[in-house]
């Protein structure tokens, strides 16, 4: 093998060990579970919802982007390993503001919407206390 191809395959698998590292990194840092409350919000008839990041993200196997976004142009332009917002900092709990719907809406549309795609799945959808905790 000449010296010219073995450099071209450690730069590879080197460049290959740095992405796959950095993926390990970036998916360590987030938690397994994650509580969503309600704060802010004018009423609060169902209570906080549990969600488990790690089955999401890993079993299910979630694109980040799918719930994570930031909007420029109408384009969600957010990757893996840029921060993470909370959604209240977009999504008011109060009201709608531009594009942004009120946070609960914007929870339910991106939770409820993905369940019924995939409700042959055991993804509930129907039922609140299928995901809320209640008060």
């Amino acid at each position: 093998m000449s010296k010219s191809r073995l450099r071209l395959i450690v730069a590879a698998v080197f460049t290959g060990l740095i992405f796959l590292t950095a993926g390990v990194l970036t998916a360590a840092d987030a938690p397994d579970e994650i509580s969503i409350e309600n704060k802010g919000y004018k009423s609060d008839k169902k209570g906080p919802v549990k969600f488990s990041h790690k089955k999401h993200a890993a079993d299910y196997k979630v694109k980040c982007a799918d719930c994570h976004h930031v909007y420029k142009d109408g384009k969600n332009v957010w990757k893996e390993g840029d921060p993470v917002q909370k959604c209240s900092e977009c999504h008011s709990p109060e009201e709608k503001k531009g594009n942004a719907d009120k946070l609960q809406l914007s929870f339910h549309k991106n939770c409820q919407g993905c369940h019924k795609e995939l409700k042959d799945k055991e993804a509930p959808y129907k039922k609140c206390n299928d995901c809320h905790q209640g008060k």
